[in-house]
């Protein structure tokens, strides 16, 4: 078996991409589910402000990175735009927020930073809506 070739065992290939992605997704879901209700709860709200925009405006950048990215993630539509914003929410937990920290609390961000880059490069598969999109375009364009 070649591992070179993208079009050698392109299905195992894909079926492991999307099971990483519905698995990641679902599994940041968890991260950011607490903190869309820590939104909607309308109390007083303490969090990074990584980019001088106010506690607030970093909540609700998270939360869309977090809870809508992951969502988008996990159907494989706008992936590598979501990733993207992915990314980007881990770079800033695990070099800002748990720059000072031990190893031990940057790490999970760090796994997620990790796993994200690599599906940012291998895209998001054939068992995805973008897949299906482009496939229906490439159809229609003669």
């Amino acid at each position: 078996m070649n591992y070179n070739n993208s079009n050698s065992g392109s299905v195992p290939k894909d079926i492991i991409i999307f099971l990483v992605r519905v698995f990641v997704g679902f599994a940041m879901l968890s991260h950011g589910f607490p903190k869309l209700q820590m939104l909607l709860a309308g109390g007083k709200i303490e969090f990074f402000d990584f980019m001088g925009l106010g506690p607030q405006i970093s909540l609700i950048l998270t939360v869309f990175a977090e809870f809508v990215c992951s969502i988008l993630l996990i159907l494989g539509l706008f992936t590598r735009v979501s990733l993207g914003f992915l990314i980007f929410t881990m770079a800033i937990a695990a070099f800002f927020v748990h720059g000072a920290d031990p190893f031990e609390k940057r790490e999970m961000s760090l796994i997620y930073l990790s796993v994200y880059l690599l599906l940012m490069a291998t895209g998001p598969g054939k068992l995805s809506v973008d897949h299906m999109i482009e496939k229906r375009k490439r159809a229609s364009d003669w």
